[in-house]
């Protein structure tokens, strides 16, 4: 690459999460500290920005704006799920040249790195001197070859404390509706819904039953289950994933037969679906909750261990694009030892690209235990500092 600064576009696409726009404030901050670098240019919508020349100078944003970012959810430039079209990528490095764009950083899952390889190889083929970086970011928490993704901490954080809040409601109403079905994200991989199990304080803490989707499992066994726990305990708090399947792996419930510009169906519904089947079956009356999108857009339950590591995964990318790297997607790595800490690395987009990471089997249990230990002592340290204390009167009668 020549000696010239030359600018570099950073992009987010997908999902939004809690900290998306730290690891966006992280590619700005640390761009501005390298003469190499000119302007930091922002793509509206993802890759449809570029596409479409809908272009925003971030270099000009003030300090006090990128501070606030840090902590705001959502993403600051918009998303899209644009799978490319035949034309799409030459029209892609096209605009790059016109605008001399030397790095490319993009925010995103999995889909988000085999776009970002696909671009990084074009340019090879084309001669183009580009540098690209992929940023991981999912709630889902599957992408491969990194410990674990931004996103995740602060939706497993905002899952925890739903649940256990959520128990406390159940357990109160018990007399009345005995019966709460929780409906959490996650098409493939349990990582959500698993750390439902956060929330327990206590045994037979709520959730009392958990559904993942990597165990098959028939409507008639989650009724039966559920019947036992309320005739054991008055009451069930279920944590169900939206894409919990039956033993022919056929999805228990989805909205529609429409699938997304990659080919992902539509999915939720299954808490209503079992809440109204619990009720056919037992006569429980059953309640059922979707909390969907605020899982990953909770201001008030970001993890902050979870946003510094989005900040420190969009520098990461800079420091990388400026030592030469291309190709490569940026990864978090857990350190041995009894202490938490993670410290960054790089990895092949082509390794992480159309992969999806499930829940191992040595981090799920059966429905009552949901996951094992070894799950929790992985998830824990991600959600931040422990959820406050709940208190529980000790319940001392007065003599009639």
């Amino acid at each position: 690459m020549s000696g010239r600064a030359r600018n570099l576009l950073v992009a987010q696409s997908g999902g939004p999460t809690a900290v998306i726009n730290s690891s966006l404030v992280g590619v700005v901050e640390e761009a501005g500290h390298w003469r190499e670098i000119g302007t930091v240019i922002g793509a509206e919508r993802g890759i449809k920005g570029v596409l479409e020349e809908s272009l925003l100078d971030l270099s000009a944003e003030d300090a006090a704006t990128l501070a606030a970012l840090r902590y705001t959810p959502s993403a600051a430039l918009g998303t899209s799920r644009h799978k490319l079209r035949p034309g799409d990528l030459d029209r892609i490095v096209d605009v790059f040249e016109k605008y001399d764009v030397g790095y490319f950083c993009y925010i995103g899952g999995n889909d988000s790195m085999d776009t970002a390889s696909r671009i990084g190889a074009l340019a090879r083929e084309k001669g183009y001197d580009l540098r690209v970086i992929g940023i991981p970011k999912t709630v889902d928490n599957d992408l491969v070859e990194t410990d674990h993704c931004p996103g995740y901490g602060s939706a497993a954080r905002f899952v925890a404390s739903t649940l256990r809040d959520a128990g406390l409601d159940t357990e109160a109403g018990a007399s009345s509706t005995p019966v709460k079905i929780i409906e959490i994200m996650g098409r493939h991989a349990g990582w959500l819904t698993g750390a439902s199990a956060l929330a327990r304080e206590r045994p037979d803490a709520a959730p009392q039953l958990i559904y993942l989707p990597e165990r098959p499992v028939t409507v008639e066994d989650i009724i039966g289950d559920i019947d036992r726990v309320v005739r054991r305990l008055g009451y069930a708090v279920v944590a169900v994933s939206e894409g919990v399947r039956d033993p022919e792996g056929s999805f228990l419930a989805a909205v529609s037969e429409a699938v997304d510009a990659f080919g992902h169906r539509q999915l939720g519904g299954v808490s209503a679906y079992l809440a109204n089947r619990v009720t056919e079956a037992t006569g429980l009356k059953a309640r059922f909750e979707k909390p969907d999108t605020m899982q990953r857009a909770s201001t008030a339950l970001i993890s902050p261990v979870d946003a510094e590591e989005a900040y420190e995964a969009g520098r990461a990318a800079v420091r990388a694009v400026l030592e030469g790297h291309s190709g490569q997607m940026v990864n978090l790595i857990r350190e041995p030892g009894p202490n938490y800490r993670v410290r960054t690395g790089l990895v092949p987009l082509e390794k992480v690209a159309n992969r999806e990471r499930l829940l191992p089997p040595e981090f799920m249990a059966d429905p009552e235990e949901g996951v094992t230990e070894a799950f929790l002592a992985y998830a824990r340290p991600l959600i931040g500092p422990p959820l406050p204390p709940h208190g529980r009167l000790a319940r001392h009668p007065i003599r009639r």
